[in-house]
């Protein structure tokens, strides 16, 4: 995991500009990824809900984690099973952010991604977990990678170190056609390994007339 300059302790700056995802990938690598991504994480995003089911799975490491992180507000389960029914609603948080919800059966969780203090990407819990990340496109490919945990309580910002967290996360958005994309989640732990799998099939509710999402 890439190692921050900034200290363990610090207080939260200004309020930080609006979310612009296209700028941190940068116009060539956004240019590669196929229209629908980029209207789906583009600014001026209209609200959506997408519908799909996920396979989710943990070691028993993970779960230990997920219990840990859940009072937080922690999008990790500690359940392990093959077809789960989700729903994800994005939509605009009114300050700059885009808020995605996550719905598996009983479990809600959600998180913000926004621009950082320091002008990279953060993404937060409401419970108050924190993830600095690095965002870029890869084959076609949107991907988010953590760079640092942090709890953020109030304007306080504690680092959590690299071996206390469940492993550096790797998010990937990749558009199938046809109104549908794949969300894939991982995380590797440096000494326990991979603890965390997620990976679903999402319909997009905006789609044109032969079914492929704009």
């Amino acid at each position: 995991m890439t190692r921050s300059l900034t200290p363990a302790l610090a207080l939260a700056d200004a309020p930080s500009p609006a979310l612009d995802l296209a700028a941190l990938v940068g116009s060539a690598g956004w240019s590669r990824l196929p229209p629908a991504v980029r209207r789906r994480f583009g600014p001026g995003h209209a609200a959506a809900v997408y519908t799909g089911r996920m396979e989710l799975r943990c070691s028993p490491v993970g779960r230990v984690f997920a219990w840990l992180a859940r009072p937080f507000g922690s999008p990790l389960s500690g359940v392990s099973d093959a077809a789960v029914p989700a729903a994800v609603r994005a939509f605009d948080d009114g300050v700059g952010g885009m808020v995605w919800e996550r719905h598996f059966d009983t479990h809600v969780v959600r998180s913000t991604k926004q621009m950082g203090a320091d002008g990279g990407l953060l993404e937060r819990t409401d419970g108050g977990l924190g993830m600095g990340l690095c965002v870029f496109e890869e084959h076609g490919t949107l991907v988010f990678e953590s760079q640092r945990f942090l709890l953020m309580l109030g304007r306080l910002r504690v680092r959590v170190p690299g071996l206390l967290s469940p492993g550096t996360c790797r998010v990937r958005h990749t558009d199938l056609g046809d109104g549908l994309f794949r969300f894939d989640l991982d995380m590797v732990h440096p000494l326990w390994g991979h603890t965390f799998h997620q990976s679903g099939v999402f319909a997009d509710p905006v789609a044109d007339a032969d079914g492929s999402a704009q």
